[in-house]
């Protein structure tokens, strides 16, 4: 059947035209068809005349060129645009068949019409549903879409491609013309084979579409429209429906999908593609999943908007132990023989010295035999070994009661190679002594258990007795040698592989019996003790800074004697290590620079072939105070005295001279003060007074007369 409003007859399929800028999908691929014609261009260039040499060259360097720039930019297309999952493509069915009302002979209308749309330049053949009843009175044209499945989809997007006739075309022959026509839904929980429910309170309108691009007017010229409209969705499918009350449409092509954003692998988490939510402005919540040999080190989200495209990424995984990076494919490959990866690197690194790997992804180098590694180093640090044996083991000094020894510290870690390590373990050497003839009173200096110092001063020690002592050297490794303790290295690793480093074993007793060290011995004997001590210490005098002294002999000794030695010293100081000392072959002897004033104590021993004899009891005395300091004293005395009295003497004269000066003054002002009173009455001058007469006198001046009137009482 030939229709009026369809534009698919044979002299007008070469004008219609698609606009991409109209397609949703056309948008997603543009900047991709952009790069294919770039390069087909370059590739255009290539074929021009020139040298077959210059053009292999040109080729080679573009093809790898333009390799390199595809991957980047489809993975850069793939990351910022959004995916399309199509549920409904009637571009690509071979048929629609598609439930129509009116439909059969009884229908008043032809109403809906499948056909084909085809254009052969373009390489189109689209089925079609066209309808133009304009003829009609009360038109009513339905037509369903298939039911659709939304599957995981959450909103749907129905994409229309559709032609519009403008009324103007039927002059006087439209009876209901009219130029939209309604689009319609109707949610369902499961698909059946009978139509879908088609009475209109059962489905609820999404839009009234018009022809937004333009219609067309004459058969020549066409237009073609799309609309893209958008429902949430929450039952198992959805019925699409087209309403026609009287328009010349032709629905060209419809697409119903949703918009999800693409599955991404990002800090080593990969995200399933996601669909968007219900509405635009939702956001969706993912949670990824690490790469293989991977874990995370914080849960990885991804956020997904409502255009498809993802944002905020938080958290993320890293590559286990023994798996090396790849940031650019982002997956974790295992380390080869002879590396390891463990947390303190970032990539697959050789084994330290004295360490190996027997298996790949190894988290780390296991020691050889006889190398260990501290538990408080990473696992990238070298493998010790415990150090050597003390070298230089010499006796300094050995009495009766008393020995020093002295040593040089173990030769430095060595390398299976040969080559010395610098290593810490070298200044942490620490000392342990062992000596087994030794009584429990006997007393060491350094006195802990484990020490750094190359020599030791033991005291308390027996006269005449052989002693063997060793000095065992050890390190924070030697206690690994401990099998009991320790079977493996692995059990010193805890279970996220980071080594502990909150025990000290420098802190722990060294039990010699438990481990093995090497040590270094030393074999001597301590000297004997004289059998006489009395020697009648005595002074014979003592001055302020000398003092004389003499001792007896020996009542008997083992052995001649060599010579004496007196020593004294302050009795305040009576615990300083370095005395004062003079040896001498005589009983008796001199000693000077002695302080004035000060309380000394003296001792003096003997001195034979086989050592030292004891000191003999202390004695104390005390040096005087010199004539001329007694001298000194008194003049300063004096002198102080002397100037105590001038002063007194000087505050005295001060005291009278001011008191003499205050009574001068004082008499001054007495006089000038008696110098101006009036000057007396003449009777009163010369004491002519006439005694019989005592009533006084007034003189009173009146007009230059004096007047003299009685005074009466």
């Amino acid at each position: 059947m030939e229709s009026k409003c369809h534009p698919n007859n044979k002299g007008e399929s070469k004008d219609y035209f698609i606009d991409p800028n109209t397609s949703s999908e056309t948008n997603l691929t543009s900047p991709r068809n952009e790069i294919i014609f770039t390069v087909q261009s370059a590739f255009n260039l290539i074929q021009l005349p020139m040298k077959t040499k210059y053009r292999s060259r040109i080729v080679s360097r573009m093809s790898l060129l333009i390799i390199v720039a595809l991957f980047i930019i489809t993975n850069h297309l793939r990351l910022t645009h959004a995916d399309q999952v199509v549920l409904l493509d009637t571009t690509r069915e071979a048929t629609l068949e598609w439930t129509r009302y009116p439909y059969g002979p009884q229908a008043q209308t032809p109403g809906w019409v499948e056909e084909s749309f085809t254009d052969f330049v373009k390489g189109i053949n689209w089925r079609s549903y066209v309808v133009c009843d304009v003829a009609y009175h009360n038109v009513n044209n339905w037509l369903w879409s298939p039911f659709i499945d939304r599957g995981p989809a959450n909103r749907l997007y129905i994409e229309i491609q559709f032609t519009i006739r403008d009324c103007s075309l039927f002059p006087g022959n439209a009876l209901s013309c009219k130029e939209t026509f309604s689009l319609l839904f109707y949610e369902f929980d499961a698909a059946t084979r009978e139509p879908p429910p088609w009475q209109t309170d059962s489905y609820r309108l999404i839009a009234r579409i018009a022809a937004g691009e333009g219609r067309f007017n004459q058969n020549s010229d066409v237009d073609i429209n799309t609309e893209v409209k958008s429902i949430a969705v929450n039952k198992k499918g959805v019925y699409f429906a087209f309403r026609d009350q009287g328009a010349c449409i032709s629905v060209l092509a419809v697409k119903v999908y949703y918009i999800t954003c693409p599955a991404v692998t990002e800090n080593f988490a990969h995200f399933n593609e996601t669909p968007t939510g219900k509405e635009i402005t939702i956001i969706e919540k993912q949670n990824g999943t690490c790469v293989e040999n991977a874990e995370p080190y914080e849960a990885p989200t991804y956020l997904c908007k409502g255009d498809g495209k993802w944002t905020i990424l938080t958290g993320g995984c890293r590559c286990k132990a023994g798996y090396e990076p790849n940031n650019l494919n982002k997956t974790c490959t295992e380390c080869p023989l002879g590396t390891f990866k463990s947390p303190e690197v970032t990539k697959c690194t050789p084994c330290p010295p004295n360490s190996n790997s027997s298996k790949t992804a190894s988290p780390f180098c296991k020691c050889m035999p006889g190398y260990y590694r501290h538990p408080s180093d990473g696992r990238h640090m070298p493998c010790y070994s415990p150090p050597s044996a003390p070298t230089n083991l010499t006796l300094l000094f050995v009495d009766q009661t008393s020995a020093i020894i002295s040593w040089s510290a173990p030769t430095k870690n060595k390398t299976n190679t040969g080559k010395t390590l610098s290593n810490k373990y070298h200044s942490d050497i620490v000392y342990k002594i062992r000596c087994n003839m030794c009584s429990p009173n006997v007393m060491y200096n350094p006195s802990s258990d484990t020490f750094n110092e190359t020599k030791i001063t033991l005291t308390n020690l027996e006269p005449v007795t052989t002693y063997t002592v060793q000095v065992h050297a050890t390190n924070s490794v030697s206690h690994l040698t401990d099998l009991s303790r320790h079977p493996n290295e692995s059990s010193l690793i805890t279970t996220n592989d980071t080594p502990f480093s909150n025990v000290s074993f420098f802190t722990i007793p060294l039990d010699l019996n438990e481990i093995k060290t090497s040590h270094a011995e030393i074999v001597f004997t301590t000297e004997s003790v004289l059998l006489s001590t009395a020697f009648n210490l005595r002074i014979l005098a003592i001055t302020s800074k000398d003092a004389d002294l003499e001792w007896d002999k020996p009542i008997q000794s083992d052995s001649p004697l060599e010579f004496y030695e007196l020593r004294w010293f302050p009795k305040l100081e009576l615990d300083v290590i370095n005395k004062t000392a003079l040896n001498t072959k005589e009983t008796k002897a001199h000693i000077e620079g002695l302080m004035e004033n000060t309380e000394y104590g003296f001792q003096v021993r003997c001195k034979t072939i086989n050592g030292f004899g004891s000191y003999s009891n202390m004695i104390y005395a005390q040096t005087l105070q010199s004539v001329g300091s007694v001298y000194d004293d008194s003049v300063q005395l004096r002198f102080i005295a002397g100037a105590i009295v001038t002063g007194v003497l000087f505050l005295v004269i001060f005291i009278i001279a001011t008191v003499y000066f205050m009574r001068s003054k004082h008499q001054d002002e007495l006089d000038k003060k008696s110098t101006n009173h009036l000057p007396l009455p003449l009777d009163y001058a010369t004491n002519e007074v006439n005694s019989m007469d005592t009533t006084p006198i007034v003189k009173t001046l009146h007009l230059n007369a004096i007047s003299v009137c009685p005074y009466e009482r």
